[in-house]
């Protein structure tokens, strides 16, 4: 941990007034309604359930033109790469992570430093899409956030020094942690990363306060859920009711099935909703049946790690069209009722709509342009598959060493991957961060080894146009409308943001973080940051001022992955910095 002395005066006075105003601590009162309150942000998805709405509407379409950098923040040093974190901000201090586990509390009105916390990373981290992390979670006096060799680490959130560290997972077999830690009813609850390397995903519930583990539910069918009582270790069920129903053989036992993006929160239905990623290897003719619960939505008992229901995207899948992509609660209204809804745009190019009580499917449509690998959905949301020249072909069928090559519609990095989208309480559109590229893909033997890619296929991804790959697609859920859309040249990467304003930011990989109108996606503003944008923008309000904070620095999976399309983006500038945008005063008003 390196503190700056200026900062830790900073901290010392913060902290006193902090105290001395009985506000310092971060509640469970405090992070359900992060998505009511304005002066802080303690959660990832600015709310448990994941909308990204802000409801401040200083900042509008009127007078957005004028927003100016108020102060930039580098994470300094030689560890570039790319940037997806989403900052916290709690009584005037930014909490946010960068590249390589590092985390940093800076002075929200100044962009000083406060402390800095480096993890200590061992040679041999095997992180699958750069060496990312996507941010913290605060919760009483702690910043908790993952790192890439698998542990959670637990910092003071005044001083920056560490008050437990936890090993979740061998980072030698191949798990890492990128995602945002959740906290829900005073427990903190995880995923693991690390599919494609046939690993078992699974979800955890822990001890913000000790990191001591509450409960443990492996996300791949057969393998046994714990709870942690008095420091006994107590059997919970198997997941899925018994060992390999849908899984040949003993494949389920390095099953994949990541749960790498980590979860939101329904406080109506008490259930966390988190993505799994795909089943290993790749090959799916390996492993025929549906392979449950790899490329699916699980909802979770957050007391006991139940499994609630789950949906399945894309059962066997063969194109790697994981389905971790975040599940978005909200509500609508129908003939006169209220429908608890929840959607996911799914990697595999289809968006969904749920019933989130029980999980049943409500409606689903295409979201990108063009899909080859099913024809549509069936009534209960399970792909009609495109039996010719749809999956990749076995190479038991060809020479034994590489199966048909067949061109699929979208690529696997997905119609959507990580990055965040946003729903609008005000229009109640969904603002999704979209790509429009296919792959050459095809399969090969593999076997499985402890830390050794686990894929047995191979593949080129290609741009799917010539003028444009990001699409940012304003999505009707109640009619799949695509209502407006910005093309962009390079594949977006990064998370959106709406608001009351009548607002929607995202940033783009040419360095710009963009505004638009919410309701007809004119471009409303631009800002050159320097460097790719792969960071999810956030917005508050402090000493009555609304600002816009964002991390930017290129990377992510595309320049590492992205076959034809790395080419097109390989000389984007790298970096490590979080922007922060402010409005005039004199601006406030409109014009």
């Amino acid at each position: 941990m390196r503190s700056n002395p200026f900062g830790k005066q900073f901290a010392a006075s913060a902290l006193a007034l902090a105290v001395s105003l009985g506000a310092h601590a971060v509640t469970d009162e405090d992070i359900l309604n992060d998505h009511n309150t304005v002066d802080d942000i303690v959660s990832y998805g600015m709310g448990v359930q994941g909308q990204r709405f802000s409801p401040m509407d200083a900042l509008n379409t009127d007078n957005v033109r004028y927003l100016q950098p108020a102060w930039a923040f580098s994470f300094g040093g030689e560890k570039q790469r790319g940037q997806e974190s989403q900052p916290l901000i709690k009584d005037g201090v930014m909490y946010v992570t960068a590249s390589y586990s590092r985390a940093y509390a800076i002075d929200a009105r100044t962009g000083e430093e406060i402390w800095q916390y480096d993890a200590r990373l061992p040679d041999g981290i095997m992180p699958c899409c750069d060496v990312v992390n996507r941010g913290g979670a605060l919760y009483d006096d702690l910043f908790i956030f993952g790192t890439l060799d698998a542990k959670l680490v637990a910092l003071n959130k005044d001083t920056g020094k560490v008050v437990w560290i936890k090993k979740v997972a061998d980072y030698q077999a191949g798990y890492s942690m990128t995602a945002a830690p959740l906290i829900v009813k005073g427990k903190l609850i995880t995923g693991v990363s690390g599919g494609e390397f046939g690993i078992v995903g699974k979800v955890e519930a822990r001890d913000p306060n000790t990191g001591d583990l509450l409960w443990m539910r492996p996300t791949v069918e057969g393998h046994m859920g714990y709870v942690y009582k008095d420091g006994k270790e107590i059997e919970n069920g198997i997941s899925g009711g018994e060992a390999g129903k849908t899984w040949p053989g003993d494949m389920w036992k390095t099953g994949g099935a990541a749960t790498w993006l980590g979860g939101t929160y329904d406080p109506d239905t008490d259930s966390l909703f988190f993505g799994t990623g795909n089943p290993a290897p790749w090959n799916s003719h390996l492993r025929p049946g549906d392979n449950l619960f790899s490329s699916s939505r699980v909802a979770i008992d957050p007391d006991d790690g139940s499994i609630k229901w789950h949906f399945q995207t894309t059962p066997n899948d063969g194109w790697d069209y994981d389905g971790v992509n975040e599940l978005i609660s909200f509500d609508y209204e129908e003939n006169g009722k209220t429908v608890k809804a929840a959607a996911t745009a799914d990697r595999n190019g289809f968006f969904y709509v749920l019933n989130r009580e029980n999980g049943d499917f409500i409606r689903g449509f295409p979201f990108v342009d063009k899909i080859t690998w099913a024809k549509g959905l069936n009534e209960d949301g399970s792909p009609i598959y495109n039996t010719e020249n749809g999956r990749p072909g076995n190479p038991a069928n060809a020479d034994g060493e590489k199966g048909e090559t067949v061109v699929a519609f979208p690529a696997f990095l997905g119609g959507k991957n990580w990055m965040p989208m946003a729903y609008s309480q005000d229009t109640g559109l969904f603002y999704v961060p979209s790509n429009e590229w296919s792959m050459d893909i095809w399969n090969e033997p593999v076997s499985y080894k402890k830390g050794a890619a686990y894929l047995g296929a191979g593949f080129t991804i290609k741009p799917a146009n010539d003028e444009f790959i990001g699409v940012l697609r304003a999505v009707d859920p109640k009619t799949g409308e695509e209502v407006w859309r910005y093309n962009n040249p390079a594949p977006l990467w990064g998370g959106v943001l709406a608001t009351a304003g009548n607002l929607v930011f995202t940033g783009t990989p040419e360095g710009y973080l963009k505004a638009f109108d919410a309701k007809t996606g004119e471009e409303l503003y631009k800002f050159n940051t320097g460097t790719g944008v792969v960071g999810t923008p956030v917005t508050w309000e402090m000493d009555g001022d609304q600002y816009v904070s964002i991390s930017t620095g290129w990377g992510g999976a595309v320049p590492l992955w992205g076959g034809e399309v790395a080419r097109v983006v390989k000389d984007f500038n790298q970096g490590g910095t979080v922007w922060t945008f402010k409005l005039p005063s004199d601006r406030v008003a409109a014009n």
